[in-house]
């Protein structure tokens, strides 16, 4: 739940809410906004608040009495978490909340989500589908890509040997998380989407991501998405359910397709498929003299193995794609399908807040860490210490790599920044800072910035390449 002032406030949150919508995360954004009695007069920062924020929520309204705060809140709660997960917004006039009421409100009961009541039935049926594929594959959308999802996937692969793969980048299919998941994704001849969108992610289904007679079933809440899924597969789209994901994919883990050997072999391709890393990155070093992120995030990895059940945060357009790849733990976040960069620092945040016990490292570019460099602030004044790992290329690098590929290494524009030491930014706001030029300095620079106990962070001088596109070939 969230609580910012009217305005400004609303349309400076904007984009937190649709990262939220992409994300598929249940959030409640409440909105302070001009009093009712005032609206259509000019009145301070008038906007038509819900409107405003309704392309990016699932719901967004004014509230229109006291009488009902209750009740709309309860509603808006209920719309966020049931069905596709995503962000509500209510508007609250100020006069409405000065108001006295007089009378008792009854009480409000929250109900929580009903999940879908014939489940089994639509199980069953995917059983079947999944029975006459030989390279099935099941992809399940981000509001699965939570430990608790995430361990519900891993049974349902156990249970059905069809290879299960969560999905919440916005890279996609060339997510380098998912290793050589393209190529498996080409090769499949049956694609099951439970609550995942057919859309941009997938290169909306067509010849650049799946082979033509690939067939495809989809289970989602959001009858737009099963309209759009229809519209782009045709009669290759051979069944659609409205229903919730999380609802059918725990009933297809109890009733699973009967096993086959052909699928056995499968499984096991695919696993080696999601799993697999370039040798050469080994030995990758930067051919500058700097760090590569290779080296950067092989630091992490270590560090974060040391702390098991610590959270790891990736932020960034090219930086935040190499700890995806290298990085495997149990409690990730990243920016999610909608790609807004610069949250990293509020996450991190939030997800000591979240677990007190757990240490958080969250890598970022530099230009990631200039959003939000003032919560360092925040940081010390809750008392959430964190790790920020800012890979420093003094540059906007996804833009600097887009221009390369699109109009030459001779017209790059207006990407580059300076090598600010943001390490003693971070110590002038009283948290803790290092300054790394040398890959071998990171372990011991990672252990002292955990031991001081304050937020932390490591500027990390690396060689600005590419994001990973991991293939085989």
């Amino acid at each position: 739940m969230a609580l910012v002032t009217g305005g400004q406030g609303l349309s400076n949150g904007a984009a937190a809410l649709f990262t939220a919508l992409g994300a598929e995360s249940p959030v409640l954004l409440l909105s302070g906004q001009a009093g009712i009695g005032e609206l259509g007069r000019g009145a301070f920062q008038e906007m038509d608040q819900a409107a405003v924020a309704r392309p990016m929520a699932k719901a967004s309204w004014m509230v229109e009495s006291a009488e009902a705060l209750g009740a709309d809140i309860a509603r808006a709660i209920r719309i966020a978490r049931e069905g596709r997960p995503g962000p509500v917004h209510l508007a609250l006039p100020v006069d409405l909340l000065e108001q006295r009421l007089t009378a008792s409100q009854p009480a409000v009961t929250i109900e929580p989500p009903a999940g879908t009541p014939d489940a089994q039935a639509i199980a069953g049926r995917l059983a079947r589908l999944l029975e006459s594929a030989d390279r099935p594959l099941i992809l399940c959308g981000p509001a699965l890509c939570t430990p608790r999802g995430r361990s519900a996937m891993a049974r349902l692969e156990t249970a059905t040997g069809v290879p299960v793969i969560g999905m919440e980048s916005p890279r996609g299919v060339n997510d380098p998380g998912l290793g050589a998941f393209a190529e498996l994704l080409a090769e499949a001849d049956l694609v099951v989407l439970l609550g995942k969108a057919l859309d941009f992610t997938l290169k909306f289904g067509g010849p650049l991501a799946v082979a033509a007679s690939c067939r495809f079933a989809v289970v989602d809440a959001d009858p737009d998405l099963l309209a759009r899924a229809a519209k782009a597969k045709g009669p290759l789209l051979v069944e659609r359910v409205e229903g919730e994901a999380g609802s059918v994919l725990a009933a297809l883990a109890v009733s699973p397709p009967a096993p086959a050997a052909v699928r056995a072999s499968w499984l096991a391709r695919a696993r080696e498929a999601l799993a697999f890393l370039l040798a050469a990155w080994a030995s990758a070093r930067a051919a500058s003299g700097r760090i590569h992120p290779v080296e950067l995030c092989a630091a992490v990895r270590d560090f974060l193995a040391g702390h098991p059940h610590g959270t790891l945060v990736c932020d960034g357009g090219e930086i935040g794609q190499w700890p995806q790849a290298i990085v495997k733990t149990q409690n990730r976040i990243i920016n999610g399908v909608s790609g807004t960069i610069g949250a990293s620092i509020p996450f991190a945040i939030a997800a000591r807040l979240a677990r007190p016990e757990a240490p958080v490292v969250a890598v970022m570019g530099d230009g990631t860490f200039g959003f939000h460099m003032a919560e360092f602030d925040t940081a010390l004044r809750v008392g959430a210490p964190f790790i920020a790992v800012i890979g420093n290329d003094a540059r906007w690098n996804a833009e600097h790599q887009i221009q390369l590929r699109t109009y030459g290494a001779e017209r790059t524009r207006y990407c580059d920044l300076l090598p600010t030491r943001y390490d003693e930014v971070v110590r002038a706001l009283g948290g803790y800072g290092a300054l790394v030029t040398d890959a071998a300095d990171l372990p011991a620079a990672l252990a002292e910035a955990h031991a001081s106990g304050l937020p932390a962070a490591i500027n990390v001088m690396i060689e600005g390449v590419p994001a990973p596109v991991i293939r085989r070939g």
